[in-house]
């Protein structure tokens, strides 16, 4: 199980932590009866326990079908349409995946910007390999994904016959409507259903995250093993849960001043893991001019860029470190060398996890004198099972948190108004008057 440690926090009392009982209270009723607000999107909740089994079985069945038979996947969608599924995969199978011997396809995730000279270096890739595409969409009309599918079916009208095409094209999207959908029943794509009460951002277990999970080799069964134990386990403790625990220390920290949290990590393979957690709380809790602002980092190496500013920086921020509990099954030794030319013979035959957790807990240290104060989540091993115990953690520390924020943790209103004003600049139909005004305004900065 995940475990988390707040005893670093010098300006956090328990009697503090206590003061919360009422709207903790109020929050749990909300996510375990479905009774507030934003409550048709609390279908994560029980998802570990209750998926489709059949739709599960399909999913890994597809995946088999993508491993036998290509070389490339790429997997088309943005913001939670990949981040969960990337960060599961560059976890478990490193941020190098791709270049690894293996037989699974490589796994490029595309659709996630309006940058046509990274489509076209990734399509460079394809060539001259098989290549298979999972686009998700619950719409199938978000722009930046559109555009990358529009892109990749003209290149793959130019390797296979429609008949080919359709068998190599699987498509994650609504369950009965939706441009995606009704392009996917004509084609004869494969679908499967993104959940009406599962949002984009706490996606991952489902066939969102699970399909190229499942195209990496990765166990999906124990990684919704894990969820399912990890939701028993944080239910059973009641409000004393630790996942509550975190939320409450998040508002705590938002109450004392601090407008930042800063989500370490002391494993390379962490970094996506960081960018999902970004879009998990940033876009749950940034909304009514509240909550605090979500960063990422992956030490040692940020110590030697950001370090000095959170040692020694403005006091807006503290950090959540994020740490495997046990070494890890894959790990170097320091070699011994004669010259020592280096002066590393002090460490020679030390485990490479025994420095990196030294270098933690001497960082730990060392902020704490400089004013930064420390919470730490703590996970058993490197393995699925554990990472689904990790994901639902932290979805539901999420959750709570944003209840307690008084806000709806489920919606993201400020997510459109970009949208319309782009719309608009390109000259979509139906906002020409809008398009107008934001071109007599844009004269100022031209």
């Amino acid at each position: 199980m995940i475990s988390f440690q707040y005893s670093h926090l010098r300006s956090v009392t328990d009697a503090d932590v206590q003061a919360y009982r009422d709207r903790l209270a109020q929050a749990d009723t909300a996510i375990r009866e479905k009774t507030g607000a934003g409550n048709d999107f609390l279908g994560w909740v029980d998802l570990p326990v209750a998926y489709d089994r059949e739709e599960f079985a399909r999913i890994r069945a597809a995946a088999e079908k993508i491993r036998r038979e290509s070389d490339v996947l790429l997997v088309i969608g943005i913001g939670g349409s990949y981040l969960g599924a990337r960060a599961v995969i560059e976890f478990l199978q490193g941020a190098y995946y791709n270049g690894k011997r293996k037989n699974t396809p490589d796994i490029y995730f595309i659709g996630n910007s309006f940058n046509g000279e990274e489509l076209k270096n990734v399509l460079e890739l394809c060539d001259g390999r098989d290549v298979s595409v999972n686009v998700i969409s619950k719409s199938g009309t978000t722009t930046e994904s559109a555009i990358a599918f529009r892109i990749v079916r003209e290149y793959l009208s130019k390797r296979y016959t429609p008949e080919q095409m359709a068998s190599r094209i699987y498509a994650t999207t609504d369950k009965s409507r939706g441009a995606l959908r009704k392009l996917a029943e004509t084609e004869g794509y494969e679908t499967f259903v993104i959940p009406d009460d599962v949002g984009g951002r706490f996606s991952v277990l489902t066939p969102v995250g699970l399909l190229p999970i499942a195209c990496a080799g990765i166990d999906v069964a124990a990684l919704l093993e894990g969820a399912a134990a990890e939701r028993e386990a944080l239910f059973a403790a009641g409000l004393d849960n630790d996942a509550y625990r975190y939320a409450v220390l998040r508002n705590l920290m938002l109450e004392r001043g601090k407008k930042v949290e800063v989500f370490a990590s002391y494993d390379p393979s962490f970094r996506f893991l960081g960018e999902w957690y970004k879009q998990l709380f940033g876009e749950s809790e940034g909304k009514d001019k509240k909550g605090l602002f979500p960063a990422s980092v992956v030490y040692s190496s940020d110590l030697h860029s950001l370090g000095q500013f959170v040692q020694d920086g403005s006091p807006i921020l503290f950090e959540t470190v994020c740490t495997l509990a046990h070494p890890a099954s894959r790990d170097m030794n320091v070699p011994y060398e004669e010259q020592n030319a280096d002066g590393l013979n002090y460490l020679a035959g030390e485990a490479m996890y025994r420095v990196n957790k030294k270098a933690m807990l001497g960082t730990l240290l060392a902020h704490e004198q400089g004013g930064t104060e420390t919470l730490l989540i703590r996970y058993g091993a490197k393995d699925a099972r554990t990472l689904g115990e990790l994901l639902y953690f932290l979805e539901l520390a999420c959750a709570a948190s944003g209840y307690l924020l008084g806000v709806n943790p489920f919606n993201q209103p400020g997510v459109e108004a970009y949208k319309k004003n782009m719309f608009a600049l390109l000259g979509k139909p139906g906002y020409e008057e809008q398009r107008a005004s934001l071109e007599e305004q844009l004269k100022t900065v031209q």
